[in-house]
């Protein structure tokens, strides 16, 4: 798959918002990515817990799902994973000093935690939730995305307010469907959250995606709209789904690195990973990957 070629829209993504703030590790960016003593990567400092464990492998398990594009996507002709966030996790591990490795459980998986040490981290564009917080770790905010709403390019829905009484499709176990619930429960620090239209029911399907697969296959009477990120709504009409954009966005979502909160010793690599993307937002390593993949957008920051 290409990298994804848009974002003319993107004016309505950069709203001014309130930043999230940075995770309260205890100690300094530079200070947690260094295990809190000197040295050019977390594990060539004093490391204990998982952290440790994850030196001494010399290997970090990441979970990535490679359903979206340009976050994560399998490239058919290398067998490679590749995109943003890929990149990403790649760079955290070049900054504990280990390799990296992926892995693509399903999302309900991941966000449902107790991974019983089957991966160690994920950076899958997981979004911070008051809920998931009772059950995942998470570091600052690395990027963050508006959520879109979309109907078939045949329809005759123009805004946010047509689907009123509609059938929205969503990915299971999404901030998309619980936002249509009306159970999403961001952090205050996220900002405004649009009110659901009058009447909208959800239907769900593995991931985000297969919504828009769905239209593809001829399947338009199953659900009027589609909500997802905005890149993916935006790369699958690049990619020639039949998708239309529809209104502002419902919400803003910050995502974040996730961890099992029920993994023991976790503490120090949550503040090894939080330091490590402090310091990959200051030297703009995550800028110039997100301008990378989402052709010169800078999605880093609210």
């Amino acid at each position: 798959m290409d990298k994804m070629r848009r974002f003319a829209i993107l004016p309505v993504a950069m709203l001014v918002l309130a930043a999230c703030q940075p995770a309260d590790s205890g100690d300094s960016p530079s200070e947690a990515a260094s295990g809190g003593a000197t040295g050019d990567t977390a594990c060539s400092g004093d490391t204990d817990g998982h952290l440790a464990a994850i030196c001494e492998a010399g290997v970090l398990v990441v979970s990535t799902d490679p359903a979206y594009p340009p976050q994560s996507f399998l490239n058919e002709e290398t067998g490679e994973y590749e995109g943003f966030d890929i990149a990403v996790a790649t760079e955290i591990a070049d900054r504990l000093g280990v390799e990296v490795e992926f892995t693509d459980p399903t999302f309900d998986a991941v966000v449902a935690g107790n991974w019983s040490g089957r991966w160690d981290v994920s950076v899958g564009s997981v979004t911070v939730t008051e809920e998931r917080k009772e059950i995942l770790d998470f570091t600052q905010p690395y990027y963050y995305t508006p959520a879109q709403l979309s109907v078939h390019a045949d329809s005759d829905l123009a805004s946010v307010e047509d689907l009123a009484g509609e059938t929205v499709c969503a990915g299971e176990a999404t901030t998309y469907l619980f936002w249509i619930e009306g159970t999403l429960n961001l952090p205050e620090e996220a900002g405004d959250i649009a009110e659901v239209p009058e009447g909208m029911t959800a239907t769900t399907l593995p991931t985000d995606i297969d919504c828009a697969e769905a239209w593809r296959s001829g399947r338009t009477d199953d659900f009027a709209g589609w909500l997802t990120a905005l890149p993916t709504a935006q790369g699958a009409i690049d990619e020639d789904y039949p998708v239309k954009l529809v209104g502002d966005p419902v919400f803003f979502e910050p995502l974040a690195v996730a961890f099992d909160k029920a993994a023991e010793g976790n503490e120090s690599l949550v503040a090894a990973v939080d330091g490590i993307i402090g310091q990959m937002h200051e030297d703009g390593t995550l800028t110039s990957l997100s301008e990378e993949w989402y052709d010169g957008v800078d999605l880093t920051t609210q």
